[in-house]
């Protein structure tokens, strides 16, 4: 039996007048659904002024039989320690209270990382899906009253008890299904962003690379699953054509790996002659001087990097499986192109002494001496590490101390021991300095 949906993108920001990003994950459900036959409405809470109102509004208009909420972020990282599940909680009781005899599906990668917690929080919450849902959540709609218990995916209550089944992570992206970007209009999304583009393309999912913070292998898989560069191309061409989306993010978690993937879909971009532009997270080890010129030429318009370790002690506790000659020939590379560069550290890792911090700034200091000529640093962004559960870094927090047995790591919680718990502001006066210095041409 055929579904009314409303699929929902929680707030994902703390400020109205933060950069926005399309929503993609929602609107490769609505594709799916939309494909079995469903009706499907879409609301992104972050392009709402009164958000709370927009959400009364379609809930009461639409009336859906299935409120499916997508809650990607927790919190707004940054260092902040502001978070984003109370206005999730008030999203959730809303649907309930307005539609109380709608079904409630929760995911989104925010979701995944907390499932029963949050599902023991809010038993408003029907059902919830981790990791990939393109094919689970469809499933569910079939069989909301009884679905099987083996669901990929699926969280569900059991005898008072909230059941978490293996999350879904082999889509074949061979079979990739584009998504239907009519379904939420993208034209909004265009207007807003100056820094980071709003519309995201997927090239690849899951990664096998093991830093010590990240919960992407855990999410998505440990091995790349790649599109055909022809078919991330003709996606593009398609948004260009049809909306006129002429800058794109690689969501990809790392956009250059495997090796060749990335140069087919930049080869295919020049082939096709199309005037786009493109950003994307490198692995600094998987550049060159033939591909850093190629990906150039395919209209590269920031090479994202996060080494995050600024001396070698902390690449290794961070377990990034690089070395700092690396990181500076990457550097080096991207210096030499007419492209802008960004670089993301972590600061005050375990470990932490006065002599990484010193080996830290002469890092930095490598790094702006090779950008110089050119002055293509965009900037370097300096943030305490978020403790996520299931990773290294969280057993290396609880050994050192640093938390507890009873830490709730749902909400904002950082690697930031003593002494070195104000080596971020040092940092950033230290970057600031550099960067404004560089940009208005000013001898350091």
């Amino acid at each position: 039996m055929k579904k009314r949906v409303l699929l929902v993108q929680a707030l994902s920001m703390e400020e109205p007048s933060a950069e926005k990003v399309y929503p993609l994950g929602i609107v490769i459900l609505a594709t799916s659904l939309k494909n079995e036959g469903h009706e499907v409405g879409l609301l992104d809470m972050n392009m709402e002024k009164d958000s709370f109102g927009a959400l009364k509004e379609r809930l009461l208009t639409f009336e859906p039989e299935v409120v499916g909420i997508s809650l990607r972020n927790i919190d707004p990282l940054a260092n902040k320690n502001s978070s984003l599940i109370p206005p999730f909680q008030v999203m959730v009781k809303m649907a309930a209270a307005l539609r109380p005899k709608a079904w409630l599906i929760v995911g989104g990668t925010g979701f995944s990382l907390f499932p029963q917690r949050l599902m023991e929080d809010m038993p408003e919450i029907h059902y919830g899906i981790v990791g990939e849902a393109e094919e689970s959540l469809p499933t569910l709609l079939s069989t909301l009253e009884s679905p099987s218990i083996f669901l990929k995916g699926l969280c569900f209550r059991e005898g008072g008890r909230v059941m978490v089944n293996s999350p879904s992570r082999n889509l074949d992206f061979s079979c990739y299904r584009v998504p239907s970007r009519e379904l939420l209009d993208p034209g909004p999304y265009l207007e807003n962003n100056s820094y980071v583009p709003s519309m995201g393309v997927e090239t690849k999912r899951g990664c096998p690379f093991t830093c010590g913070y990240c919960v992407y292998p855990a999410l998505q898989g440990e091995n790349f699953r790649c599109r055909p560069p022809e078919k991330v191309v003709e996606e593009m061409e398609m948004l260009y054509k049809e909306f006129g989306i002429d800058r794109f993010h690689f969501t990809d978690p790392v956009v250059n790996a495997p090796r060749g993937h990335l140069e087919d879909i930049c080869r295919e971009l020049l082939r096709r002659r199309l005037p786009l532009k493109w950003s994307g997270f490198m692995r600094e080890d998987y550049l060159d001087e033939k591909n850093v010129s190629l990906f150039e030429r395919a209209g590269c318009e920031c090479f994202s990097f996060s080494p995050d370790g600024l001396c070698q002690n902390s690449l290794e506790v961070l377990g990034k499986n690089l070395n700092q000659d690396q990181v500076l020939k990457a550097a080096e590379l991207a210096a030499g192109s007419n492209v802008l560069s960004v670089y993301h550290f972590m600061v005050n890792v375990p470990g932490e002494t006065e002599e990484t911090c010193r080996q830290g700034i002469q890092l930095m200091e490598k790094i702006f001496e090779l950008h110089s000529r050119k002055q293509n640093l965009g900037t370097m962004v300096l943030n305490n590490i978020r403790i996520l559960p299931g990773t290294s870094m969280e057993a290396a927090a609880r050994a050192n101390g640093v938390i507890h047995k009873q830490t709730d790591l749902l909400y904002p919680v950082y690697y930031n021991p003593r002494p070195f718990e104000t080596l971020r502001y040092r940092l950033e006066a230290f970057h600031l300095h550099q960067n404004i210095f560089m940009w208005n041409g000013v001898s350091v």
